[in-house]
């Protein structure tokens, strides 16, 4: 097949740095515009991201973050090159071993890689927050939220504005009295996205991706993303263990703690399942229709905790459960 212009223009950028001869092979994209490729130069690899700005990427937000983390002493992707105007980056290559692999493989490490992965969040939350991020407050939350009945219900039974709107009214102080925007958050912080680096020391041992969308928000976010993830289960055991981890380390109160917790997940858990159900719809990615019945099960458990009563009551209401025929409809 011929070249197309990302090509064209992919090779103009490799052409300025040492990897222009490199063997070039594709790499798993993500939800995201974005595609990867792996490159290899004789013992030596590195990732080429291919971030087309007409399809309102941006590599910048990718490029400070890293920055900034690396800078922490975490392991984000080094930058070797950039060209941010035509949305290309050269990466340091951190491996194939993320979380959901290594645990697949060997599940007694589940709980050590768990233990690491709240560390770094810990050391993240303990740093100045960077400059410049938006914050990821109620005002923000709320329509993110809302996202599963302008998707997942509109999808299954039709759009329901009344509805929403009694249920923005309901969420929003319920956000406002249990979360904060206090530290830095990665907001992509699950299984797939965290690689494991068992040759390097402490928090560095976490290999980070995906973290260009950060803001600054609640200290519980990115804990509920890693440990109600929507793509792997994690075991009770581990998901009361490392929120016990997080609130001691923090020198938090634990029940407070859990509270923010649990309300942070119904917001997350809700905009996923919104998310989802628009990735069907609108973009044609079927599969994440299959990942809707865990997300739910999850939403659940958050709406569970007394926090949430008034917002809890409204979403059993208006939400239909992920029954087959729903599935079938949000895959339409």
């Amino acid at each position: 097949m011929p070249d197309t212009p990302r090509d064209a223009l992919a090779t103009a950028f490799l052409a300025t740095t040492d990897w222009a001869s490199a063997d070039r092979a594709p790499l798993a994209g993500d939800a995201s515009n974005r595609k990867y490729q792996r490159l290899h130069l004789g013992d030596d690899s590195a990732v080429l991201m291919d971030a087309a700005p007409e399809l309102g990427e941006d590599v910048r937000p990718f490029v400070a973050v890293a920055d900034w983390l690396t800078g922490l002493g975490l392991s984000a992707p080094r930058i070797i090159a950039q060209d941010p105007t035509h949305g290309f980056l050269l990466i340091e290559d951190l491996g194939d071993d993320l979380f959901a692999r290594v645990v697949a493989r060997d599940p007694a490490l589940e709980r050590p890689l768990y233990e690491a992965a709240t560390d770094v969040l810990l050391d993240l939350h303990r740093a100045p927050a960077m400059a410049g991020l938006k914050p990821y407050d109620p005002a923000v939350m709320t329509p993110l939220a809302a996202l599963a009945y302008d998707w997942y219900l509109a999808g299954a039974r039709g759009r329901d504005d009344a509805a929403r709107d009694a249920f923005c009214a309901a969420l929003e102080p319920v956000l406002a009295q249990h979360t904060d925007c206090s530290v830095v958050i990665l907001r992509d912080y699950h299984a797939e996205n965290l690689l494991w680096l068992p040759d390097r020391t402490g928090a560095a041992r976490v290999g980070l991706l995906d973290f260009q969308d950060a803001m600054t928000g609640d200290p519980s976010y990115d804990l509920v993303s890693i440990l109600m993830d929507a793509r792997r289960d994690v075991s009770a055991e581990v998901e009361t263990a490392m929120i016990t981890r997080y609130a001691d380390g923090a020198g938090m109160d634990r029940a407070g703690f859990e509270a923010r917790y649990h309300v942070a997940g119904a917001q997350r858990n809700l905009r996923i399942i919104g998310a989802f159900a628009r990735l069907s719809q609108r973009d044609g990615k079927r599969h994440y229709v299959d990942l809707i019945p865990r997300v739910w099960g999850l939403l659940m458990r958050n709406l569970s905790h007394p926090a949430l009563a008034d917002v809890a009551a409204i979403v059993r209401r208006d939400l239909p459960e992920p029954t087959p025929d729903v599935l079938k409809a949000l895959r339409r």
